[in-house]
């Protein structure tokens, strides 16, 4: 017999506690079907798989992952569940751009490619790369404070314009073409127009303003196009990632999606293309990753949060510039508000032990 489910409070109706004798643990329905969550105090565990009325029945451990966060074990339905990468672009983690190969976003991406990709993949969860990706009509109407966050060029009178500088953006690299500057100063860069990593520094002058040439690792040398403008390579997937999307798209069952983003927030205002595919596609949880961890990934997920959604950030699958602080904040408010705080390798372990029992 299923266990029997009673509301010690009928002013409330979505509070609802299993009692049931033969009942291992105390089952409490938290919000309202269909969007609910099931509670067991013993031990913690909330489940977000949306079992059906009347019984909420637990979901079988064949069909459901038992993920461990910081807080507690969470159950999830790969059907439900997207993994969410954000941002992982050539202009933010490139190091033909002056990246370094092991700063925060470059090892977010390689736990990314080693353990979380593919332990999605093998479990049927769908795998979303929310990118930067304007248009020409998105940068003319793009708001003030947006434009301020990547740098911007000061409208100046014509006796001033011979004066104007770009200005700096927030990202750590400016953008201009190394090579040119190489060129400019016959082969010898000052210390001072270098990075601490030793590369040279460039100029832009924000979204939408052109990058120039870069040059790649073989030495070959490409347009790095406007700045995050669709269909261009500042814009695109460094290699590695790069063919991780493109084997996930030949995936017959719910293959990878590119989805284009025009704010920091993937998930912004009354919709997005972002909210439009995960409502069609009845996605519930989302697994969050990429950069930067307290600005495009913490705006995405603080959206997707007060929108509904499940929200449990991979934290080491995210990488910021910021001070560690920065992350730290995102991490301890995740973890206690506005969802659940795991990684990788237990999310892999998590997906290993539900394939392991079919």
């Amino acid at each position: 017999m299923a266990p029997s489910l009673v509301n010690p409070n009928p002013s409330h109706p979505e509070t609802v506690v299993d009692d049931s004798e033969s009942s291992p643990t105390h089952r409490a329905l938290i919000g309202k079907v269909p969007n609910h969550w099931m509670h067991s105090a013993s031990p913690p565990t909330f489940d977000l798989t949306r079992p059906s009325p009347p019984f909420y029945v637990e979901p079988s451990p064949k069909s459901s992952i038992k993920l461990s966060t910081t807080t507690s074990t969470v159950l999830i339905s790969p059907s439900l569940t997207a993994l969410v990468i954000i941002d992982m672009q050539n202009f933010f983690i490139s190091t033909c751009l002056g990246r370094p190969a092991d700063g925060a976003g470059n090892m977010a991406g390689r736990c990314l490619l080693n353990t979380a990709i593919p332990a999605a993949r093998k479990a049927g969860i769908r795998v979303i790369w929310l990118n930067w990706g304007l248009t020409d009509e998105e940068i003319e109407n793009m708001p003030a404070s947006t434009r301020r966050a990547f740098g911007f060029e000061a409208a100046l009178n014509k006796a001033a314009s011979e004066r104007a500088t770009p200005a700096v953006d927030a990202h750590g690299v400016n953008q201009s073409a190394a090579e040119l500057i190489t060129n400019d100063k016959s082969g010898k860069i000052d210390s001072s127009e270098l990075t601490e990593n030793g590369k040279p520094k460039r100029l832009y002058q924000g979204l939408g303003s052109d990058i120039g040439p870069v040059m790649l690792e073989d030495g070959t040398t490409v347009d790095g196009g406007k700045l995050l403008m669709r269909d261009t390579w500042n814009a695109a997937l460094p290699p590695a990632l790069d063919m991780s999307y493109k084997e996930g798209q030949k995936i017959e069952h719910k293959p990878d999606v590119w989805i284009h983003k025009n704010r920091m927030s993937g998930l912004w205002g009354s919709g997005t293309p972002c909210t439009d595919f995960l409502e069609k596609e009845g996605i519930k949880t989302l697994l969050f990753a990429g950069v930067n961890t307290d600005q495009c990934v913490g705006g995405s997920l603080q959206d997707a949060f007060t929108k509904g959604w499940d929200c449990i950030l991979l934290s080491d699958a995210c990488g910021t510039t910021s001070p560690t602080f920065a992350s730290e904040m995102v991490e301890w408010n995740c973890a206690r508000t506005w969802g659940f705080v795991s990684d990788c390798t237990k999310l892999k372990e998590g997906v290993e032990s539900m394939l392991s029992t079919k």
